[in-house]
């Protein structure tokens, strides 16, 4: 008779592109899987959230400011654990490790590609009480790969059905698509997501952002910009491929906008949004079958909308339905890659990130 498998428990803390809150996912790790237990989330202040993506477009920074971030990625992260512990009733020494991606700082594609994630993961460990590990990205991109996207070995893990054509669209800042196929899965970043409607709202009209796609779905989208948008190189350029907010920032986009109607502009970013995500599906990924969605894309209707109607033959449908919230995926694969680091198994895919082939990913902070 095999053992069984001890049951441990991981937290996972997540930093997105759109800069707006460190959120943290508590999972379990047993003989039925990895499940998400729950979550916690706290948001950035208005002029951090500034801060922040001030940094990510800036063309140099002083290293004191890069060392505050740092610290002040660190300290939300050891604040969200505690928030996540107390709700939930769980003890520091119970928990197994903490899986911290950081905020990404600057990420670059390959050849000569690099990526960085801030959030001292010493500062962690020291004031969670709990081992971190972090830095997943560094090494897969050492080994010839993107550093990204890192998530589609955990949406195969916990998504995939043998007698399914199943994909898995997350649209953050950016937007990543996982077309689920054995060994065969593909996973890459489709282009923009959240974060040009997002940072158009933000400048514009000092909103967080276009609440449930309400503004655009009152405009018109110009499909003429969107066409002359769609013929930027990247959105035709096989997998493996990523991107960040270095190449898709609203300074390179906002000219045309500018003599817009807002509603109109909104429009035509969230067309754009919809279209280079639809021609991802239908450049690489299956003729039909589920869209799984999650990230806060899945809360803009308007998207949806548009991604729906451009995607007919296949059915969109919330993560949630397949058992996870569509808000706590990527958090819960980070946690998911502790697990992987400190059983010194791969985390990444080579056929997603384009890495010489499988590594383990991260480096352990001891508590």
């Amino acid at each position: 008779m095999m053992p069984s498998t001890p049951e441990r428990i991981f937290i996972g803390l997540m930093s997105g592109t759109s800069a707006d809150s460190m959120d943290a996912v508590l999972t379990r790790s047993d003989h039925n899987g990895f499940s998400t237990l729950g979550f916690a989330s706290l948001p950035y202040p208005a002029d951090k959230q500034q801060w922040l993506r001030h940094s990510a477009l800036a063309d140099q920074l002083p290293v004191n400011e890069i060392m505050h971030l740092d610290r002040f990625i660190a300290t939300a992260s050891v604040a969200v654990i505690q928030q996540l512990l107390k709700q939930y009733d769980v003890a520091a020494a119970d928990v197994c490790a903490i899986g911290s991606h950081g905020h990404t700082l600057r990420h670059q594609s390959q050849p000569d590609g690099f990526t960085w994630q801030i959030g001292d993961p010493s500062w962690i460990a020291e004031h969670s009480g709990i081992c971190c590990v972090a830095d997943f990205r560094r090494r897969d991109v050492a080994a010839g790969g993107h550093g990204a996207p890192l998530v589609p070995a955990f949406h195969q893990l916990v998504f995939e059905q043998p007698d399914q054509q199943r994909m898995v669209l997350n649209i953050g800042g950016i937007a990543n698509l996982t077309i689920l196929k054995g060994a065969h899965t593909l996973g890459f970043d489709t282009g923009p997501g959240n974060a040009l409607m997002d940072e158009y709202c933000q400048r514009y009209l000092n909103l967080p952002c276009d609440h449930n796609g309400e503004i655009a779905a009152s405009g018109q989208a110009d499909q003429a910009l969107v066409d002359d948008w769609l013929a930027a190189a990247f959105f035709t350029a096989p997998p493996p491929k990523s991107t960040g907010r270095e190449q898709f920032s609203l300074p390179r986009l906002e000219i045309p906008l500018r003599t817009m109607k807002a509603a109109d502009a909104l429009a035509t970013l969230t067309e754009w949004t919809a279209r280079s995500i639809a021609l991802a599906v239908q450049q690489f990924g299956h003729a039909q079958g589920e869209l799984l969605i999650c990230g806060g894309g899945l809360h803009n209707h308007s998207l949806i909308d548009r991604l729906a109607a451009h995607l007919p033959n296949h059915q969109l449908r919330s993560t949630a339905t397949a058992g996870i919230h569509p808000g706590w995926i990527e958090a819960a694969a980070f946690a998911w890659l502790a697990k992987q680091t400190l059983d010194s198994l791969p985390g990444n895919l080579p056929g997603v990130t384009g890495a010489r082939g499988p590594r383990i990913l991260g480096a352990i902070y001891p508590a």
